[in-house]
């Protein structure tokens, strides 16, 4: 299994993939809204033969830190045939890894406390934060001292309040 940047040739692979893995494209359509509005820094996918896995990372602005380069790390999906396999490990870790090479401070994730703690990702350190998705699987991972010290108001890129 590798990781790469995605190409569009990939897209009707991953499209298929968020429909068997969420049951509706809602996600996918959230990739391509991030894309179109420049809001997408970082779009990864899995593959072997063909396509198993995406992620994404996007845009986060730190209202009172606007130093603090911040990100979201949002969707991530692997064909339910692959899950299991460490294809999601595989790349979150990847992900953070170049998202730290691009300078970047912070990472917030909505997502399952249990799953990506084992990343690193804090709900301690996200109570710091003030989001629309403020609760108990609101998670951050602070990828340099900068990151440590951020807090406040954030605003996610604008796809994330059109997603239905």
């Amino acid at each position: 299994m590798e990781v790469r940047l995605e190409e569009s040739a990939d897209w009707a692979g991953l499209c298929a993939i968020y429909q068997a893995a969420f049951g509706q494209l809602a996600e996918a359509s959230l990739v391509q809204r991030l894309r179109n509005d420049g809001d997408l820094i970082l779009s990864l996918t899995a593959y072997g033969a063909e396509p198993v896995g995406h992620i994404a990372f996007s845009r986060l602005t730190l209202h009172e830190a606007p130093f603090v380069k911040g990100c979201g790390l949002a969707p991530l999906a692997v064909n339910p045939a692959n899950q299991g396999r460490g294809v999601g490990s595989l790349l979150i870790e990847e992900g953070l890894k170049r998202m730290t090479a691009k300078g970047f401070d912070l990472v917030l994730v909505l997502g399952e406390p249990d799953y990506y703690g084992r990343f690193g990702f804090s709900t301690a350190l996200a109570r710091r934060f003030k989001t629309l998705y403020d609760g108990p699987y609101l998670q951050a991972l602070a990828l340099s001292d900068t990151g440590k010290e951020a807090h406040g108001s954030v605003t996610y890129a604008r796809a994330f309040a059109e997603l239905k």
